[in-house]
């Protein structure tokens, strides 16, 4: 059975319709951190299965909220996600270890505000950067991706663009 999986990050306080457009044939929706409040959290939560992890911007609420990480297993992948953790080659210290412990087949994390789709062979994983799809940084082009998830593979990987930040 597929899994269809929306993806979000950096959306900092910002959350339109567009982006739930987009989602609707989503059967859960992860957000890889700087959500900017909790509104943004309670709006993805009420609409479909959420998963998400903090972000440097995010306060206390956020921070009871979402973990810093997540790991977990779904589809028949394990999945890494973060908020800050570089991309292959140059991960950050901490993401660089968690990889090379757990050995995900998926990385997701945000930060950036660039969308990235790589794969890392070394290390045998997807790295996946959203992008932001809020309206606040210096990203001219706000970006969401939607990917399948069946058995153990990824599939129909989307990148969205939502059109211009301002």
């Amino acid at each position: 059975m597929s899994i269809r999986i929306g993806l979000i990050s950096d959306t900092h306080s910002y959350l339109d319709q567009d982006i739930l457009d987009h989602f609707t044939d989503c059967d859960e929706i992860w957000h890889a951190g700087d959500w900017g409040n909790e509104d943004v959290s309670n709006q993805l939560e009420e609409f479909k299965p959420l998963r998400g992890v903090y972000g440097n911007i995010d306060g206390h609420q956020i921070r009871a909220i979402h973990p810093k990480n997540q790991i977990f297993k779904i589809g028949g992948i394990k999945v890494f996600m973060t908020h800050i953790g570089g991309y292959p080659g140059r991960y950050n210290k901490e993401a660089k270890a968690v990889i090379e412990s757990e050995r995900p087949n998926l990385f997701i994390c945000g930060h950036s505000h660039i969308l990235k789709v790589m794969p890392d062979n070394k290390n045998q994983l997807l790295h996946i950067n959203p992008g932001a799809a809020g309206k606040h940084g210096f990203h001219k082009v706000r970006t969401i991706i939607r990917f399948s998830i069946n058995q153990g593979k990824i599939e129909d990987l989307q990148a969205i663009e939502l059109g211009a930040r301002a």
